[in-house]
C-alpha cells in the first residue's frame, strides 16, 4: 500500500469521505492508537491500581476469616480448657495460705520438725517479699538432727495442704548429729494484700 505524501497535504478533514482508502486506513489506526492511549491513561490506569488495592485487601481479609473461623471452630474446646484452668486455679488459691492460717501453718512446721525427732533451735520470721501476683512469706528455721530424719521433715513438708517450699540449705556437723538452717517459704495471693503492703 503506498501512500502519496503529497495527497496527505491536500487532505481536508471537514470531507473525510473523500480521503483516499490508504489514508482512512492509517487516519483509523493512529487514531484508535490515541483512543487506546488515552483510554488507558484516563480510565484503565486506575481502575488497576483499585484492582491490586482490593485484591490485597481480600487476601488480608480471607487471612482474617480463616483465622477466626478457626478461633469460632475451636471455640468449644477454648472453653472447655478455661473451664480447666479455672477449676485448677481455684484450687492452687485454696492452697495458699490466708493470714489468719499462718499461726496455725507455722504450727503444722513445728510439729512435723518435732515429729521427725528434730530439735528446733530457732523460728524466725523474715521481711514479706511483695511479687507482681504473690506474696511470699519466709521462715528462717534452725534445726538439728539426723540426716533420716531431715528427710522424714522435708517429705511431712511436701504433704502438707498448704503450698510450703525449702530453699538455702545449710547444713554442719553438730554433736548429735546436723544442724541445718533453712528458709522455709510459703505464699498469699497478692489481691489478699491492700496497697499499704499489709495485711488484710
Amino acid at each position: 500500500m503506498k501512500v502519496d505524501l503529497k495527497q496527505l497535504n491536500d487532505l481536508d478533514f471537514e470531507n473525510l469521505a473523500n480521503w483516499p482508502k490508504e489514508v482512512k486506513i492509517i487516519f483509523a489506526v493512529v487514531l484508535a492508537v490515541l483512543v487506546g492511549v488515552a483510554g488507558y491513561f484516563l480510565f484503565i490506569k486506575d481502575s488497576m491500581a483499585s484492582l491490586e488495592r482490593l485484591q490485597a485487601e481480600e487476601q488480608k481479609l480471607r487471612g482474617e476469616f480463616e483465622a477466626k473461623y478457626r478461633l469460632a471452630a475451636n471455640l468449644p474446646r477454648y472453653r472447655e480448657q478455661l473451664t480447666q484452668m479455672t477449676e485448677q486455679f481455684e484450687a492452687m488459691l485454696g492452697m495458699l495460705p490466708t493470714a489468719s492460717e499462718m499461726p496455725g501453718l507455722l504450727d503444722d512446721v513445728t510439729f512435723l520438725a518435732t515429729d521427725a525427732n528434730l530439735q528446733i533451735n530457732s523460728l524466725n520470721w523474715q521481711p514479706e517479699q511483695v511479687k507482681e501476683f504473690y506474696v511470699e512469706l519466709p521462715i528462717e528455721m534452725k534445726i538439728q538432727g539426723g540426716y533420716h530424719e531431715f528427710g522424714a521433715f522435708s517429705a511431712g513438708v511436701a504433704n502438707l495442704p498448704r503450698i510450703v517450699s525449702l530453699h538455702d540449705f545449710t547444713m554442719e556437723r553438730a554433736a548429735n548429729g546436723v544442724s541445718m538452717t533453712v528458709l522455709a517459704k510459703t505464699y498469699r495471693f497478692a489481691e489478699m494484700a491492700d496497697p499499704e503492703g499489709g495485711k488484710k
